[in-house]
């Protein structure tokens, strides 16, 4: 590597650094300080505790490539890890509420000192593919929590949140609800490229796919509204045993956030509490809600490898491409991700630019789409950083895809995300296959 290659790839690092902070301190800009300790469910967790938490993830990453690092406070350390055994025991997460110390401004205060740790220490090293993979690990994943913010912030505070940027939807164009047919055979699933990727992503291998034909929009409110009104909740034929006792267990009968007014259902969320938009895709829903609809439709969810393909394969020129409509990067025209600032999905039809090149809209952003794999990792797999990905590799269903709340500098096909199947606070829909 030459010195001018080094020399851009800081400059490149330190600037992403600056704008991925910038990013999470925005989110948080416009709360008042009682916002920033509530923790309204054990599923959730204090925006001050994010705040803390992905400042406290540069010290780890310095720490791993200094070890005589030393860490700010062993005391915030202990409250801000989450899950890394080998860094202390972890504070328990449906306990994060209950928290005063450090303060709102204490966390602030350590916000900006490790901020300055880190550009110093960008400063003073050379780069080299260790520092490169390891801060990107770092921006990927306090993109991650600013995702997790926004479920948050929607739990906390819904319609009171006052998001710093506001745009409106785009019109949808006229559209036809339909599927596209997907040709078989063998189909190299996972990341091929040389940027950083997570290792869960890799290796990229072979696998085989047999024909099947997958839907052109993600199942929308309206669609599911006939699942609702047909007795779909009250039919044990449609569930999982266990998606059975979760219905039974938590009353369920609606996506989460669904309220009924009348005879009308509504949704709380960023927007308001405003009757439900038949057009836009289905949110808040989990596995098992999603694989009932399936099912009562006579359809099935996709595998993860049956939805890359679909996102990523481009037929005329028999290659893969880092996103549905190619290798440009992401913009406005393509995607309703965080960077949109439009705070929910949007109807069905209103990115055409971001369609794949089988015809399938919508594949980025808006909702999660939930697949029908379970999180493992792939054949001949390798961990690239201890305790981040594959100590979740039991009891978790793959989604794909992004939402709305999806920083863009993220995602691509080929990540993967993962959640329980019970869980629903975060914001996933679905589409259906076919076999052929």
């Amino acid at each position: 590597m030459t010195a001018a290659q080094e020399n851009h790839d800081m400059m490149f690092l330190s600037e992403q650094f600056k704008k991925t902070r910038a990013q999470t301190l925005e989110l948080v800009t416009t709360l008042e300080k009682e916002d920033f300790v509530v923790q309204t469910a054990t599923f959730m967790s204090p925006p001050k505790w994010h705040l803390g938490h992905v400042t406290w993830f540069y010290e780890v990453i310095m720490s791993k490539m200094n070890p005589s690092y030393e860490f700010y406070s062993q005391e915030y350390s202990k409250i801000l890890n989450s899950y890394y055994q080998a860094l202390g025991t972890p504070h328990e997460k449906t306990r994060r509420g209950i928290m005063s110390r450090p303060t709102v401004n204490e966390t602030l205060q350590y916000f900006d000192i490790i901020n300055k740790r880190v550009e110093e220490f960008l400063q003073n090293h050379i780069a080299d593919y260790n520092l490169d993979y390891m801060f990107n690990l770092a921006f990927n994943h306090e993109c991650q929590h600013q995702e997790l913010l926004v479920y948050d912030l929607q739990h906390l505070l819904a319609s009171a949140y006052r998001p710093v940027k506001h745009h409106v939807a785009p019109k949808p164009f006229s559209i036809e609800k339909n599927s596209v047919k997907i040709s078989g055979g063998l189909y190299d699933l996972g990341y091929g490229g040389d940027d950083f990727c997570y290792d869960i992503e890799l290796p990229e291998h072979k696998t085989y796919l047999n024909q099947y034909s997958i839907d052109v929009f993600p199942i929308t409110n309206g669609d599911y509204l006939k699942f609702m009104d047909s007795g779909g909740y009250e039919d044990f034929r449609f569930w999982l045993a266990d998606g059975w006792d979760q219905v039974k267990k938590n009353n369920w009968n609606a996506p989460m956030y669904w309220e009924k007014d009348g005879d009308l259902w509504t949704r709380h969320d960023f927007r308001g509490k405003v009757p439900i938009n038949l057009n836009e895709p289905v949110c808040n829903v989990s596995y098992y809600e999603a694989y009932a609809y399936c099912k009562w439709a006579g359809k099935r969810l996709p595998t993860e490898a049956e939805w890359e393909k679909a996102a990523s394969w481009n037929e005329q020129k028999q290659r893969k491409t880092l996103y549905p409509w190619g290798n440009e990067p992401i913009s406005e025209n393509h995607a309703n991700l965080l960077e949109s600032y439009i705070w929910g999905p949007v109807e069905i039809g209103s990115y055409p630019s971001g369609k794949s090149h089988y015809g399938i809209h919508q594949m980025m952003g808006d909702v999660w789409e939930w697949t029908t794999s379970d999180f493992v990792g792939y054949p001949g797999f390798q961990s690239g950083f201890a305790e981040y990905n594959d100590k979740w590799f039991s009891n978790q269903k793959v989604l794909r895809g992004s939402s709305f709340a999806t920083p863009r500098y993220q995602i691509k096909n080929s990540y993967r995300n993962f959640f329980r199947p019970d869980e629903r606070w975060m914001f996933a829909g679905f589409r259906c296959v076919e076999d052929i």
